[in-house]
């Protein structure tokens, strides 16, 4: 919205060439960063007092860690705080008219609406498990799916009606409609290989990554301060990896396919960077606010639209290792429970307890060496990521 302000100001009133600054994507990203950082400080404490007003706090399973029944009644949702930071910041400082920052915006978004529900159920009705899995997998998979089909057809077209003429051409040509090369799954450490995935499975691999990050970040999300801390990290390396593909100079001197529009991804990012820092303001331990699915699943959602936008899906695995590794633990425990359950007539475990940073707290580790040694471990694997950029 400010660009487009700053543009008009400047055909009307050439003096103001100083407002040219507002075309540089990297200042209209720091700002944005800012913007949502400061929104956040600002408007945390109004919110964890309404949140307390409203008597939504975090009920805890009673089979989980003990030390946990503590935080029982910590107000929970907090992740529409982190939401109102990006969604106000990115409107006020991306290209309105930039198709990809829409898409991730209505991911992210519309995920938050899921998980809104799941807590509201939470809170109100005082049921810990809140929405069913079922119900919730089948929204994800709603949302997941249009955003797939229309991200596939989006790489050649750069208007919303040229999306849908592809779209309906590929109906009608029997479904054999080629995706151009800058479409292929990539593979990082690599200067030139890459695998044809056609429109299928395009669709369906960026299915696998928006739902299975989406749900991944949820299950990251138990400790103070766990998640949020990992999610800026990831998402800000994303941004870096959106600025050279949305860039012919930088993609090309680098090897990458140019992707017009997604360098205003960074926008989005450094939104995400400053409205996430703001909530961890919140979210230290001893936490004031819990962040809830509605932040979850949101941020998850948006992380995996990013890196499929981005052709960086398998570089988001690498560097999101923590979220791949707690929803393996989850993944892993219930099917050798269920296996030996069936075998052996007693259900065994794997792991202590899952997710996995259950596993370490009742191995002994305080929650805080859990959240802290998880965030160094993030942040080595966000480097070997970055490393991926010139290491081809």
């Amino acid at each position: 919205m400010l660009l487009s302000l700053a543009q008009w100001l400047q055909t009307y009133f050439p003096e103001l060439g100083f407002l040219r600054v507002f075309n540089y994507i990297t200042f209209r990203a720091v700002m944005a960063a800012l913007t949502a950082l400061l929104i956040g400080l600002a408007f945390g404490p109004w919110v964890i007092r309404r949140l307390t007003e409203l008597k939504i706090g975090q009920p805890i399973r009673e089979y989980g860690v003990q030390q946990h029944l503590a935080k029982s009644g910590t107000p929970t949702m907090g992740g529409v705080l982190v939401l109102i930071g990006i969604g106000i910041s990115t409107l006020l400082w991306f290209d309105w008219s930039n198709r990809f920052v829409w898409v991730v915006m209505l991911v992210t978004m519309g995920f938050g609406l899921i998980g809104w529900v799941d807590d509201y159920r939470k809170v109100v009705n005082k049921d810990p498990e809140g929405m069913r899995s079922r119900e919730k997998f089948l929204w994800q998979s709603i949302i997941g799916l249009i955003a797939a089909i229309y991200l596939a057809f989006s790489v050649s077209e750069t208007s919303f009606l040229g999306v849908v003429q592809l779209f309906f051409r590929w109906v009608t040509s029997g479904f054999s409609t080629e995706l151009p090369p800058k479409a292929d799954l990539m593979l990082p450490f690599f200067k030139s290989i890459s695998y044809p995935l056609g429109v299928f499975g395009f669709i369906g691999l960026s299915y696998l990554v928006i739902v299975g990050t989406s749900n991944a970040v949820n299950f990251t999300d138990g400790l103070d301060g766990l998640a949020i801390m990992p999610v800026v990290m990831v998402g800000s390396a994303l941004g870096v990896f959106a600025y050279v593909t949305g860039s012919s100079v930088y993609s090309r001197y680098l090897l990458f396919p140019y992707i017009p529009g997604a360098g205003e991804l960074l926008i989005f990012c450094a939104a995400l960077a400053g409205a996430g820092l703001a909530f961890l303001w919140f979210n230290a331990h001893p936490a004031q606010v819990f962040m809830g699915d509605v932040g979850a699943l949101a941020l998850g959602g948006g992380l995996g639209t990013l890196a499929v936008i981005t052709r960086q899906e398998i570089v988001l695995g690498i560097m999101g290792g923590v979220f791949v590794a707690e929803v393996l633990s989850v993944m892993l425990q219930v099917t050798w429970f269920k296996y030996t359950k069936k075998k052996y007539g007693e259900g065994r475990r794997i792991f202590k307890m899952a997710p996995l940073h259950h596993h370490f707290e009742k191995s002994g580790w305080k929650e805080t060496q859990v959240v802290i040694r998880f965030w160094i471990i993030t942040m080595l694997l966000c480097l070997v990521g970055l490393a991926s950029l010139k290491l081809r």
